[in-house]
């Protein structure tokens, strides 16, 4: 087997489905290009993978959202890999397709005993745990979720399990116009009206033109206000960044506002479509 692309054996370790080895190797060339094989060559530093996936047991006490739990145990879990919309509380508005993901959520696993599966990271900064969560019959809750179009994509690395699964179903759903891919709240909007009703998750359309690189991040820039930026960290996830330039280009995700210049960080490919 030959030098796989990082995320290659991203997905494939991740997924712990594909390797045949329970070692490959990470090296590292001078310009700081990493690549992985499960070939040892000098100077290449082994990692073990492990060859099971850790889960456990839990019963749920609340559902807070479309994506949010508490267990009896009284520690909060975010579901990994997906994004809801967000619910009326106190701190923020509701959105539209929040109460229906919420409600199906607390149909589906309200009091019940579910399984909590762990990716790369257990715990976010909240001191939430991070998971998958399945039901004793196997049903995968966050799959389900992205199937009926309750909820989109939201891939963070390192946490990529399951990826190219979440993405088939999420593809699914936007095709049969399920959920929020039927509501006028989401359809894509230029780029160009980004400032109007730019709040939570959403969808523009715009043509990148021009490539700008820093030392933290690289950017694809749509104007002298407008960017999408991607940490350096994750560029191997991506293919070549000029891949994106001069096309129709659909950006997802949330965007941030300093003084007049609007910006959206992107984490995983799955959130830039080709148009």
């Amino acid at each position: 087997m030959k030098i796989f692309s990082r995320l290659l054996i991203t997905f494939i370790c991740l997924n712990l489905t594909a390797c045949s080895a329970n070692t490959i190797y990470r090296s590292q060339d001078a310009r700081g290009s990493v690549t992985y094989s499960d070939i040892p060559t000098p100077g290449a530093k082994p990692i073990r993978l492990s060859t099971s996936t850790q889960r456990s047991s839990h019963q749920v006490a609340k559902v807070l959202d479309g994506d949010t739990l508490v267990l009896k145990t009284g520690e909060r879990v975010r579901l990994l890999g997906v994004n809801a919309p967000e619910i009326q509380s106190r701190h923020r508005d509701g959105e539209p397709g929040g109460m229906a993901a919420k409600a199906w959520l607390q149909h589906k696993i309200g009091g019940r005993r579910v399984h909590l599966e762990y990716d790369q990271e257990k715990q976010d900064r909240y001191n939430r745990l991070l998971a998958h969560l399945y039901l004793p019959n196997g049903e995968h809750v966050n799959l389900t979720l992205l199937e009926k179009g309750l909820a989109v994509v939201n891939l963070l690395p390192p946490n990529l399990r399951h990826a190219d699964a979440m993405i088939r179903a999420q593809q699914r759903a936007e095709k049969q116009q399920l959920g929020i891919w039927s509501l006028s709240d989401y359809t894509p909007r230029p780029l160009a009206k980004i400032s109007q009703k730019s709040r939570g998750w959403q969808r523009f359309l715009g043509t990148a033109t021009s490539l700008k690189r820093t030392k933290r991040y690289s950017r694809l820039i749509f104007n002298d206000k407008i960017d999408i930026r991607i940490d350096n960290n994750h560029l191997s996830l991506f293919p070549p960044l000029e891949t994106y330039l001069h096309k129709p280009l659909e950006v997802r995700g949330w965007v941030s506002r300093r003084n007049d210049h609007y910006s959206i960080q992107i984490h995983h490919p799955s959130a830039l479509v080709l148009r």
